[in-house]
């Protein structure tokens, strides 16, 4: 029997878990950590065998094939032990990918790919078809394969009173560099490539070309009969199409060019076309405004098209559509003051798309986990429009240095309690205080959800006793 050991016991390790479990395999998940409870939970109610808070080797360099979680790096004791036991590290998307019939929607970029697989998502079910959501977002890719179209997987879900999903004929996966390292011969019926700007370089040996690489790998094992849709706005992708075989067909999407195929804006107005079939969209009816809404919207419409969703459906989405959480998302107003949660900003490109879109004066909050920013491309935008800037992490030097004669006034700060007092000190009527870090959670949060669920809980706790 073949023995796969999962690495990582959260929402990608279980469901790879699970997912060997109902293929018949020896199965076995551990975790240096410790495991949420309710992963623990499911794997035990799969009883499935695990470890927490240690890796044992003897229980580990047995496997034949192991599948990583993509938040352990490479350069991990234990991965480059299994490594050089000669033993297969592959990622939950490579494994899950091996035991669907669904066509893949594979979404990535360094920007813009949650709202884009969302949006996409919102298309194809509201077009009436079967669709999962997973990769970065939703639930497990693998978990999903497992209880949606496996015959064991199905009857033992619902033996274990755990319910089971329609079985999709087409999956929206956001996919990040991390899921994309560990994948080999997966291949996408449709890819879609947002951008890619300097981001998790600390993962990438400080290489820029190194996370490129990783961002390209969505596009392998395509065919002719597959569709790549990709920004040809963006210089780096720009570079890097002549290194690739491209045997699929290419739908760019532009707001400087006319593309056909493809799609383009002009004057207030997107028209993306795939064959016979066009959506026309003028961008103020829909209820996400900014230019990167505006590339999100296009790439969603192209993959949707490519999907065959009937134009008018997608149309109907996109002036219904109102965004995702932690991304520009209203927190509410106090004082006067309009707060806003771009949590899920946690890199320097995201920051730009979020300052380009500001039409008030800003306090801005960043910091947390530098991942090697260059802040360069911000500082247009933080001399024009930032008034102070509240950093908000347990080492601010890096921003204080960076925006030092920039902006007005720089406070710092050590815990969100501190950061958000000092922003409202320096708010005024009219203004808009930004949390848009720049920079990853870890050091004072569990992740950017649990950076602006608290962001938005400081702000309607205050609304809420105005209101009183």
């Amino acid at each position: 029997m073949k023995r796969v050991v999962v690495l990582g016991g959260g929402e990608s390790g279980y469901g790879s878990a699970i997912l060997a479990k109902v293929k018949g395999f020896d199965v076995f998940l551990s975790d240096k950590g410790k495991i949420a409870d309710k992963y623990k939970a499911q794997l035990e109610k799969w009883g499935i065998p695990y470890e927490e808070g240690t890796h044992t080797e003897e229980l580990i360099l047995n496997a034949d094939e192991a599948v990583k979680s993509p938040g352990i790096p490479d350069k991990a004791p234990m991965v480059k032990a299994l490594r050089e036991a000669g033993i297969p590290v592959v990622s939950e998307i490579e494994f899950a990918g091996r035991y669907t019939h669904a066509r893949k929607i594979c979404i990535t970029g360094s920007n813009g790919k949650t709202t884009t697989t969302s949006l996409t998502y919102r298309m194809l079910k509201d077009g009436g078809m079967k669709v999962a959501l997973g990769g970065n977002i939703g639930e497990s890719f693998a978990y999903t394969v497992a209880v949606a179209e496996d015959e064991e997987g199905r009857r033992t879900a619902r033996r274990l009173g755990v319910e089971v999903p329609e079985t999709p004929e087409w999956y929206v996966l956001e996919l990040s560099s991390f899921q994309l390292d560990g994948v080999h011969g997966f291949r996408a019926d449709v890819a879609v490539l947002m951008n890619i700007t300097p981001d998790h370089l600390d993962r990438y040996e400080y290489r820029m070309q190194n996370y490129v690489d990783s961002k390209f790998r969505v596009i392998r094992n395509m065919g002719p009969e597959d569709t790549f849709i990709y920004s040809d706005d963006d210089p780096v992708i720009a570079g890097e199409l002549g290194k690739y075989p491209m045997t699929m067909r290419r739908l760019p999407f532009s707001v400087k060019r006319n593309e056909r195929p493809g799609a383009s804006l002009y004057g207030g107005t997107f028209t993306a076309t795939d064959g016979t079939f066009t959506v026309e969209m003028e961008t103020a009816r829909m209820r996400i405004k900014g230019i990167h809404n505006t590339y999100d919207a296009m790439a969603a419409t192209l993959a949707a098209l490519s999907a065959g969703v009937e134009p008018d459906s997608i149309r109907r989405t996109l002036e219904s559509f109102a965004g995702v959480e932690h991304r520009l998302e209203p927190a509410g107003e106090l004082d006067g003051v309009l707060y806003v949660n771009d949590s899920k900003a946690t890199n320097v490109d995201s920051v730009w798309y979020a300052l380009e879109s500001m039409t008030r004066p800003v306090v801005w909050i960043a910091g947390g986990t530098d991942k090697g920013n260059d802040y360069g491309p911000l500082m247009d935008f933080a001399r024009e429009k930032v008034k102070a800037l509240v950093c908000m992490g347990l080492d601010n030097d890096k921003l204080k240095k960076s925006f030092s004669g920039i902006v007005p006034v720089i406070y710092d700060t050590d815990s969100l309690e501190d950061a958000m007092n000092a922003a409202r000190a320096a708010a005024v009527p009219g203004d808009t205080v930004l949390l848009s870090p720049a920079c990853a959670s870890f050091d004072l949060f569990r992740n950017y959800e649990d950076r602006g669920e608290r962001f938005k809980a400081w702000v309607k706790e205050r609304t809420g006793k105005q209101q009183q």
